[in-house]
């Protein structure tokens, strides 16, 4: 089975909430991609839902070029922008196109008090914070979700309905993004930090900031399941 490696970084913060990192990337709702067993309903609610949160995740890694400190984290931070609005976007507008749903009733649904939740805490994070503390709380979206598409390309059933999901996080193309965040993610904190960065007095901060959103996550999930 593939692995994912997004860096050192990342393998600590996620070492540091394991148990909330299993709950996510284990999710009953991530299971149900995998066999084909998730009820339809469930699976369009949260599409309408990940839409309106790519929106406000896209305005949050804008942020990131105002914050960022060096050209090489600008960049990284720009086409991640760019992969968002045009690319991992289109994904749900087609599908949501198949079931009635157009990009205008996407952009302007309701948000979810999960999603509201989840994407408030990452634009305080960002705002109230600095670079690290706003990779911090983007992290585990974009990470997970690259986890999650390496894993399942290897163990979905041949049948499932979502394989279209499954495969943009396990392309080749998403997953180079995340390893040049990855790198860029490591960059930033070893400039800032040093080498050592998991034993200086910033890091346990650092650490919240994955775990929540890391059990924001898991709320999108549950989110999703109640619409089943």
């Amino acid at each position: 089975m593939s692995v994912a490696d997004y860096g050192r970084v990342f393998a600590t913060l996620r070492a540091g909430c394991s148990e909330d990192w299993a709950a996510y990337t284990h999710h009953r709702f991530v299971a149900g991609l995998c066999d084909g067993t998730l009820p339809r309903g469930g699976f369009v609610k949260y599409l309408v839902q990940d839409y309106v949160f790519l929106v406000h995740f896209a305005r949050a890694w804008s942020l990131g070029v105002v914050k960022a400190e060096t050209l090489d984290e600008m960049k990284i931070c720009a086409r991640t922008v760019d992969a968002l609005v045009n690319h991992e976007m289109a994904l749900h507008v087609k599908t949501c196109a198949a079931e009635g749903i157009d990009e205008e009733a996407l952009f302007t649904a309701k948000e979810d008090v999960a999603n509201l939740a989840y994407t408030r805490y990452v634009m305080d994070a960002g705002l109230q914070g600095d670079f690290l503390d706003l990779i911090a709380a983007l992290a585990p979206c974009c990470f997970g979700y690259g986890e999650i598409g390496l894993r399942l390309a290897d163990e979905a059933a041949v049948d499932t309905p979502y394989a279209d999901w499954i495969k943009t996080y396990a392309d080749a193309d998403y997953q180079q993004v995340m390893v040049g965040i990855g790198q860029m993610f490591d960059a930033a904190v070893i400039r800032r930090l040093g080498a050592d960065f998991a034993a200086t007095p910033r890091w346990a901060a650092l650490q919240k900031r994955f775990t929540t959103a890391t059990q924001l996550e898991a709320g999108f999930w549950d989110m999703g399941l109640r619409a089943a």
